[in-house]
């Protein structure tokens, strides 16, 4: 009778851990610093309008996936004129390509946390990326550096006043389950 209470038990716990989590919208954000006046200075932002979803257990890695999209009309980087120059055909198009997207269907343990594959989608073009991530009291954290030219970004307006390599770093609480 306690071998199988435990089995069942086990076994309900794992198809816990499994469920999709559902997002803190208000307490996830991808925040990003570039360059520009020919790297004297950066611009630091923020893009928010988190949707989608992620199943991560740290324990069991091999049905873990991560299916998220923000908002590109949430950019803010504090100065409503140059945000509002972000969101036209000249950056981001937000119009056209309202979401990035970031798509992994494998996570795997690396030496300082996880390593997500998958593909990040912006601005209508998709490339394979690798994201390290760490996850500390349900918050998944990764961190990598974008080439906006990769994905077509801002391409007539040179790299004096904006940088080329933009850092950036995502925060995607999870609620708990």
């Amino acid at each position: 009778m306690l071998k199988s209470l435990v089995l069942i038990l086990s076994i309900a716990l794992f198809q816990f851990s499994l469920t999709a989590q559902k997002i803190d919208k208000d307490k996830s954000i991808v925040n990003f610093k570039i360059g520009n006046m020919g790297g004297l200075n950066s611009v630091k932002g923020t893009f928010s309008g988190f949707s989608g979803n992620v199943v991560f257990s740290p324990h069991d890695l091999s049905s873990a996936k991560i299916d998220v999209c923000i908002d590109a009309s949430t950019v803010n980087t504090g100065n409503k004129k140059r945000d509002n120059h972000l969101r036209t055909e000249d950056f981001f198009e937000v119009e056209k390509y309202p979401k990035i997207c970031f798509n992994a269907k494998e996570i795997i343990k690396s030496t300082n946390g996880f390593i997500a594959k998958g593909t990040l989608k912006m601005h209508g073009v998709t490339k394979t990326v690798e994201i390290p991530l760490t996850y500390e009291n349900n918050m998944l954290t990764g961190k990598l550096k974008v080439n906006r030219f990769d994905y077509k970004i801002g391409e007539d307006t040179g790299t004096f006043m904006v940088g080329t390599e933009a850092e950036i770093t995502i925060n995607c609480q999870l609620k708990p389950q």
